[in-house]
């Protein structure tokens, strides 16, 4: 078995027996595994106290060719997830990305620009930058990165482009938005304005770093925690159960 050496960020930690632990990391260029840290326990050993939640980590494991546990061999720890001293809000946000991680990413299938924004996701929310905004980036990014990203450029229904000056339906079960024309009462959804459909087009672009410098405005931030959250739970088939801590 040839080791393999990627970055990655623990997503939990389970003891396995007096000395070993079961990790599951969020990889770079693996995507998602599981591993059995021999030694993980002890406090002198390969791992350097480097496994715990959240942290970003250099691994080198030995991928096995069975179903079974993966096996890690060293963990270099490159930063630990730091939230402000007594800021249960910024903790919860980073227990967030740990939950949509594991519940929404297979094994062995990689998305290095969702590594990415994991932990640009964790950096801001130690910097105890605009929470919502970092939280809703992180989420488009993930829907995008899982082909699940809702449409916010037209009408699901008539395919009439998104106008300013006007308010929108958000019809999850179809992914987008919905111009007023083409709204019906027996529709389920989420009225937006056209700001907030802006401001989600914006958090969810590619390759840029425009989001950091988005404004939203109280009703804006109301609005797009409606639209993310029901997308996610759309996707998850539940309510993500650390919604409930995030403001």
């Amino acid at each position: 078995m040839a080791a393999e050496k990627t970055d990655g960020l623990i997503l939990r930690v389970t003891d396995f027996s007096e000395t070993s632990r079961v990790v599951v990391v969020f990889t770079r260029d693996f995507g998602k595994i599981s591993a059995l840290a021999k030694g993980g326990r002890r406090l002198k050993g390969p791992f350097e106290s480097a496994l715990d939640l959240l942290a970003h980590c250099r691994v080198v494991f030995l991928r096995k060719s069975s179903s079974g546990l993966d096996l890690l061999t060293e963990a270099q720890l490159l930063g630990r997830f730091r939230p402000q001293e007594k800021d249960l809000s910024c903790l919860y946000a980073g227990y967030y990305v740990a939950e949509l991680l594991l519940s929404l990413t297979e094994e062995y299938d990689p998305h290095p620009q969702l590594f990415q924004a994991a932990l640009e996701a964790l950096e801001a929310f130690g910097r105890r930058e605009d929470l919502r905004r970092g939280v809703a980036r992180f989420e488009l990014v993930l829907l995008r990165e899982l082909g699940q990203l809702p449409d916010f450029e037209a009408c699901v229904a008539c395919g009439a482009p998104l106008t300013e000056g006007r308010t929108f339906g958000f019809w999850v079960s179809q992914g987008g938005l919905i111009c007023p024309d083409c709204q019906r009462e027996e529709f389920s959804q989420i009225t937006i304005h056209a700001g907030t459909a802006a401001a989600l087009r914006v958090l969810a672009g590619e390759g840029d770093q425009a989001w950091r410098r988005l404004q939203l405005s109280p009703q804006q931030d109301k609005e797009l925690k409606r639209v993310t959250t029901s997308a996610i739970s759309h996707v998850l088939g539940r309510r993500p159960k650390l919604l409930n801590h995030l403001p």
